[in-house]
């Protein structure tokens, strides 16, 4: 029983009690913190009393700095008072509740610094195979460290967010200089991000995971890559990547993952002591991708050969601080069968293979007016799904430069 009369707010729906995700909303009042129950929310300043003074004033604001900040200690005592406050059988006095998806979602954290991986080994053997025909499609090191690049915090966006087709330069088959102009191969890329927060350190062991990423989101990190393959040898991505990140409005906490948690798939060596887990940080994300209305894809996120934690203890190794605010995601998220491929590249084998959509329009990449909605779940206890909330974007026409 709960004073919250939304059918959606069931444990087994994915955004009942067993979730409780962390967002912003434009409201009438102005930015507010606000907790998703199902297709509701409660903005958090109207139950802040009820709350307590601690973690009360950390939720009242229009972000969640502050409480990213607070660190975990206060993550805790704040969703044990919630599933307080929302489990009661009667409203609590002063509490809001509004539909979440008649508000405008807003960013609901400053990105600190935005850092992307590539963990997916086997998105990074088709890769491989679509770019070296003859060659091992994993280099030497791929299976030693977790490979990365590090993005631009201020081209992430909030889902919902538009975004224009990138100019930037391409070869021309056959012609030896570049031509500049809007790229012909967009690509989208379903992956996993993790906020951090809690006191600024380096050198993070997969052990100090928890103390220093508050929760889970979606992420779609957009890639240009015929603009890519031109600009990523010798140093990497750049303009074909930096262009826009999409991520979820929702942050789901990652104590509502603990029943997600699996071991990451076996290693082909012994791995250095810096990335050697002692408690499995692998999680059991079944993802799901849509162009339109089209189904094109379900990745799991239990197939990555990287987990987060690793992921993070790479990061920090050499003395990098994480930071609150900073974001990092898992890279694209690929399975072993074609359906479960995690980008155009995989799926279309390079523009080879064509997919053809539910109206019959047939897609090798993006064109403009292309919707891309990623979506997950993952196990909880008892078996009750938990949510991540959707990343969706649209694409629009190139800029002229």
């Amino acid at each position: 029983m709960t004073w919250i009369e939304d059918p959606e707010f069931a444990p087994d729906r994915p955004f009942g009690p067993q979730t409780l995700p962390y967002g912003v909303l434009g409201t009438a009042k102005g930015p507010t913190v606000a907790v998703r129950v199902g297709k509701h929310a409660v903005p958090l300043r109207s139950v802040a009393d009820e709350l307590g003074p601690r973690v009360g004033e950390l939720v009242s604001g229009d972000s969640l700095d502050p409480l990213l900040a607070a660190g975990p200690a206060a993550w805790r005592e704040l969703r044990e008072r919630l599933l307080e406050l929302v489990g009661a059988d009667s409203r609590p006095r002063d509490a809001e509740l509004i539909r979440a998806d008649w508000h405008t979602q807003l960013m609901p954290f400053t990105v600190a610094d935005f850092a992307d991986f590539y963990s997916s080994r086997h998105h990074a053997e088709n890769v491989g195979k679509i770019f070296r025909r003859e060659a091992d499609p994993l280099l030497p090191n791929w299976t030693h460290l977790p490979v990365g690049y590090h993005g631009r915090s201020g081209t992430v966006v909030v889902s919902g967010t538009d975004v224009a087709r990138p100019n930037g330069q391409r070869r021309v088959s056959g012609d030896p200089t570049p031509v500049f102009g809007p790229t012909r191969r967009l690509d989208f890329e379903a992956e996993v991000g993790f906020v951090c927060g809690g006191e600024p350190a380096s050198c993070v062991s997969p052990e100090e995971f928890d103390e220093h990423v508050f929760g889970a989101l979606l992420v779609n990190d957009w890639s240009a890559r015929d603009i890519q393959s031109w600009e990523y040898q010798p140093l990497g991505p750049f303009l074909a990547k930096s262009f826009a990140t999409s991520v979820s409005g929702w942050i789901t906490p990652l104590a509502a993952l603990e029943q997600a948690r699996v071991p990451t798939t076996g290693y082909d060596h012994q791995l250095l002591d810096y990335l050697v887990e002692q408690r499995p940080w692998g999680l059991d994300l079944r993802l799901e991708v849509r162009c339109n209305d089209t189904l094109l894809s379900r990745p799991p996120f239990a197939e990555m050969y990287w987990s987060p934690a690793q992921q993070l203890a790479h990061l920090t190794v050499n003395g990098s601080t994480v930071r609150p605010g900073d974001l990092f995601a898992s890279g694209t998220v690929s399975g072993p069968e074609p359906e479960q491929r995690g980008c155009l590249l995989e799926l279309s084998w390079g523009g080879s293979d064509p997919i053809t959509l539910e109206d019959g329009e047939q897609r090798t990449f993006l064109q403009d007016g292309d919707r891309v909605t990623i979506s997950a779940t993952a196990p909880g206890e008892h078996g009750r799904p938990v949510g991540l909330g959707d990343v969706s974007g649209t694409v629009l026409p190139a800029v002229r430069r």
